[in-house]
């Protein structure tokens, strides 16, 4: 399989996090291990840590990239600083972090994340998490549903498609991810040329909200700057607005020199910058690479240096 067709920007990672043959990287969403296999390719005596909380994705990963650079860690990147810990790891020369959902996540049924696969609902990338699709669908409120929907999915029409699924769940638990998205569908008006499955936004937003992926971003991504070596490097690609929102708030607040209120007339918060903002606007990928992966059509890469 070449890793370069099935990774989101692959050669602007590359080039964004500035390879040292002999640095030590961190791929903090190791998925089909892609962006692992290309930084891999870059170093002598250096090392990779590649983490995933999704151990299917930690076992293929680990059988295809064959290098003794390569190490492999289940956990989640929000815990990246104890995951180095453990491993004698104080810094790093660089950082990446895919937030989309794996290509071999998107396309095993069983997984139950994708509206095109008939599958149990499920979209836990961490599989020992007691919390699924299923579960979010059939317990959840109405108004706790209508609220995923919105906030997480920027869906407009959330309350119907909420209010359809607790009409129809009364008839029979809703289970499979085939059922779901004929129910949202036909929950909406239909839009002539609609770019996307009606079905999207919402489980997108169900997928996020099982993974809890946006409330503990900017902390991850605060606590992931700390531990980069000067000069090093983070990476980070989105695939949703607010994720990317979440982003580059971070980022600025990391690279900006002063805290205080605007009407004070000197600093007193004392604060001193940590990152320099690399990218002011995001990298998007080429029109060659979305008519060649259709995934990374929204993908959006923003890139950050320690100071």
């Amino acid at each position: 399989m070449d890793f370069r067709h099935i990774s989101v920007l692959p050669h602007e990672v590359i080039s964004a996090l500035q390879i040292k043959p002999d640095g030590v990287y961190v791929d903090g969403t190791l998925g089909g291990g892609g962006h692992s296999a290309l930084i891999c390719e870059k170093l002598t005596t250096g090392k990779l840590i590649g983490i995933d909380r999704d151990e299917n994705a930690i076992a293929a990963a680990s059988q295809k990239i064959n290098s003794k650079n390569f190490f492999s860690v289940r956990g989640n990147f929000h815990d990246m600083k104890n995951i180095l810990d453990k491993s004698e790891i104080n810094c790093v020369d660089g950082i990446l972090l895919d937030l989309g959902v794996s290509s071999h996540q998107i396309d095993s049924p069983e997984r139950g994340f994708s509206f095109r696969h008939d599958g149990v609902l499920d979209m836990r990338m961490d599989r020992s998490s007691t919390l699924c699709a299923k579960k979010i669908i059939n317990t959840y409120s109405e108004k706790e549903l209508t609220k995923i929907f919105f906030e997480y999915g920027e869906e407009k029409f959330s309350r119907r498609i909420a209010r359809a699924i607790c009409t129809e769940r009364i008839i029979s638990p809703i289970e499979t991810t085939l059922r779901l998205a004929n129910i949202v569908e036909k929950s909406q008006p239909k839009i002539r040329g609609a770019a996307h499955h009606p079905a999207m936004r919402t489980f997108m937003a169900l997928r996020i909200a099982v993974n809890d992926e946006l409330s503990p971003l900017a902390l991850a991504l605060q606590n992931a700057a700390k531990i980069l070596a000067k000069g090093g490097r983070i990476a980070v690609i989105s695939f949703h607005s607010l994720e990317d929102r979440i982003v580059k708030t971070t980022f600025a607040k990391l690279a900006s020199p002063c805290e205080c209120p605007r009407d004070i007339p000197f600093c007193s918060c004392g604060k001193i910058s940590t990152l320099r903002v690399i990218t002011r606007k995001p990298i998007l990928p080429s029109p060659q690479e979305i008519s060649e992966n259709s995934r990374a059509h929204s993908a959006k890469l923003r890139v950050a240096e320690k100071i």
